[in-house]
């Protein structure tokens, strides 16, 4: 009986000495503040906890002798301690903050980019359509920001001081010769891209790095979706437009397609307006996408969209009639060679077709033809933790004719680029990218410089510096009453960019300056690269979701000083398409499965030979009610208020306003078939 209670105690004393438990606590800071959400544990068992909202933490173990304690946190050093687990009780554990590698740097300045995984400012579809009064138009959507410029009786897009087509577009890291449909003079046009099209859209102001070229002002990069990996289909209509469209999906490539028919004619029967149109205004056009993920490093992409717009119009005592065919195709392939290098090869193809009756007189008939092929080649290499390079070659073949009662042309030529772009983290916080482009245009060579020097304290704040030499061709009716001898334009760009990030605001400030030389300028009827200007001004931008819950408001600000002489400009002054100042305040709330949506803009005058404009001003409202998981109905109404706005005023002092103080949209989103909710599946 001895004998049986002394196994007794003995298997008892074993249990206890099995089960013991060790409580281990103690708090993580930064060195300053407590890390509330870190994770603490012992390395390879499954004890361990998060700190708390001071840094605090305890858990037990279960653990005997010497263990390894890790702790982790994002963005931080992994800390680790061994030490007998008797000793973990009360410790202090000071992490070091992680010193991000190259790769891992995005550096904002004078960008916006939407839908490419940024968790704070993002831009979908459904964005797009529901910004302001865009009516699902990507450039009436970034006229929300700063720096864009109000021209109304075109609606492109004009930046910081400079002319519309000093921003130009590419899709797929592949250049787009005419990114916007066709209209009768003093109407706003529409970018031709369906929004549903793209899971990226980067909008810079200027700055940009040495791969995009040919662009004096900024540039409009966009990034096609990936491979599907389900079916989706959807249609939509309104009062001026219907659509069907979607997405056919494979084992590891996917087929989409996309159909529209855009008409004025309904509406125009539904409305009164100021102009005659003979036939109201019309756009036929189709989109297919096909991609193909050869392996998770080797990817292809292709596209192709096809326009047909037309229109007419009484003015003047002449029909005036419009058509345009606009072609629009790229194929691009991205893949990796292995030793950290990335291969990228593309080539895109435009051609626009545009014929005028009764163009300026009538019975005349104007035809202009318009051709680009872009070749592209581009090696990436990570090279370390602290250093990124890449380099490339490009090759722009362009020809374009012109038929006309007073003249003709017929133009051809071809720019070769190359660029070498290196980006460099100095030392923790500091970075540095420096690159260079250089351009060759009919025997002529240019080199264009240009940098940004980037700080990053912390998570929330960011200052950046930008300067930088860029070119761009004058436009072919230009080059051709030049007898060719027109060089290229630059434009110097110098930005101090300030942001502050965080989970509820951005702010960002930019002053800028540019600075214009070989402008084409009218002289003795030829024109001569002597034209030159400046431009300088801040742009604001504030977005908040911290004053009300579910509530979204946004402010963006622009001042602009401008002066050119060019074209045919007989003295130095301030551009027509310029207003001085620019501000527009948004509000976006939510209230169930309605979101409601107010903007206000306003612009300063605009200055001409024959008066200055009034400043222009429209509050627009919009309102999108998510009537099932599979449809979307969405409203918008246009300047309210009913204001007479004077875009510009004609050579006799005309004012230029307006077909229609308000516009009504109503439209309908549906999905035929989709795995997601709330998703436009058009595309």
């Amino acid at each position: 009986m001895k004998h049986r209670i002394a196994h007794i105690i003995l298997l008892l004393t074993a249990v206890c000495r099995l089960t013991a438990q060790t409580v281990v606590t103690g708090i993580v800071s930064d060195g300053k503040e407590p890390l509330a959400g870190a994770n603490v544990f012992i390395l390879g068992t499954i004890d361990g906890c998060l700190t708390d909202s001071v840094g605090r933490f305890s858990f037990t173990t279960s653990c005997t002798g010497e263990v390894t304690l890790m702790a982790s946190f994002v963005g931080f050093e992994d800390y680790t301690l061994a030490a007998d687990v008797s000793q973990l009780t009360n410790i202090i554990i000071c992490m070091h903050e992680r010193t991000a590698t190259i790769s891992e740097v995005v550096v904002s300045a004078s960008t916006f980019s939407f839908g490419k995984g940024d968790s704070f400012k993002t831009m979908d579809a459904l964005d797009v359509v529901m910004a302001g009064n865009s009516c699902g138009d990507i450039v009436a959507a970034l006229q929300t920001l700063p720096g864009t410029q109000m021209v109304g009786e075109n609606g492109k897009l004009y930046v910081r001081g400079g002319e519309s087509n000093e921003c130009q577009t590419f899709v797929n890291g592949m250049h787009v010769l005419v990114p916007y449909t066709t209209n009768t003079e003093n109407s706003a046009v529409r970018g031709r891209f369906s929004p549903f099209l793209f899971k990226g859209i980067n909008f810079s102001l200027g700055g940009y790095g040495g791969e995009y070229g040919q662009a004096l002002s900024s540039v409009l990069p966009m990034e096609t979706t990936d491979a599907a990996t389900s079916d989706k289909y959807g249609v939509s209509a309104s009062l001026v437009d219907w659509n069907i469209g979607g997405t056919k999906a494979y084992s590891s490539s996917s087929l989409s397609f996309n159909a529209a028919l855009t008409s004025m004619g309904l509406y125009d029967r539904m409305f009164t307006e100021r102009l005659d149109f003979s036939r109201p205004y019309r756009k036929l056009s189709g989109e297919a996408q096909y991609k193909k993920e050869f392996s998770t490093t080797s990817i292809l992409k292709s596209y192709v969209g096809y326009d047909l717009t037309s229109v007419g119009l009484r003015t003047d005592g002449r029909n005036l009639s419009l058509k345009e065919h606009n072609v629009y195709a790229n194929v691009t392939h991205k893949a990796a060679l292995g030793s950290g290098y990335t291969l990228f090869t593309g080539i895109a193809c435009s051609s626009v077709f545009n014929d005028i009756d009764d163009a300026l007189t009538a019975g005349d008939h104007y035809h202009n033809f318009r051709n680009e092929v872009h070749l592209k080649a581009e090696v990436r290499k990570v090279c370390s933790d602290v250093l990124k390079m890449s380099a490339g070659i490009e090759d722009y073949q362009r020809n374009s004719s012109l038929r006309y009662d007073t003249g003709h042309y017929q133009l051809d030529y071809n720019l070769l680029a190359a660029h070498i772009d290196a980006q460099w983290r100095v030392v923790p916080r500091l970075f540095l990218n420096l690159s260079a482009r250089s351009e060759r245009l009919t025997g002529n060579l240019l080199l264009m410089p240009r940098a940004t020097l980037s700080y990053i304290p912390n998570k929330h704040l960011q200052f950046s510096l930008v300067a930088g030499r860029y070119s761009q061709t004058a436009e072919d009716d230009y080059l051709a009453q030049s007898r060719n001898i027109l060089s290229q334009s630059t434009a110097d760009h110098a930005i101090l960019s300030m942001q502050y990030k965080s989970t509820a605001t951005l702010l960002r400030i930019e002053p800028y300056w540019k600075k214009y030389h070989r402008l084409p300028l009218l002289e003795n009827g030829l024109y001569e690269p002597h034209g030159y200007g400046s431009s300088r001004g801040v742009d604001i931008f504030l977005e908040d979701h911290s004053l009300v819950r579910n509530l979204t408001t946004t402010l963006s600000y622009s001042f602009n000083d401008s002066k050119r002489l060019y074209l045919d400009y007989t003295g130095e002054h301030t551009p027509d398409f310029v207003s001085r100042h620019n501000w527009r305040l948004t509000a976006k709330y939510a209230i169930g499965k309605t979101i409601i949506g107010l903007a206000e803009s306003y612009a300063s005058g605009r200055h001409f030979p024959n008066g200055t404009t009034p400043h222009y001003n429209s509050i627009d409202v919009n309102l999108t009610y998510l009537l099932s998981p599979k449809v979307i109905v969405y409203t918008s109404l246009s300047n309210i208020l009913g204001r007479t706005n004077i875009f510009r005023y004609d050579s006799d002092g005309s004012p230029v306003v307006s077909s229609r103080d308000r516009f009504l949209y109503i439209g309908i989103f549906v999905s035929l078939k989709n795995n997601k909710a709330y998703d436009i599946s058009n595309f």
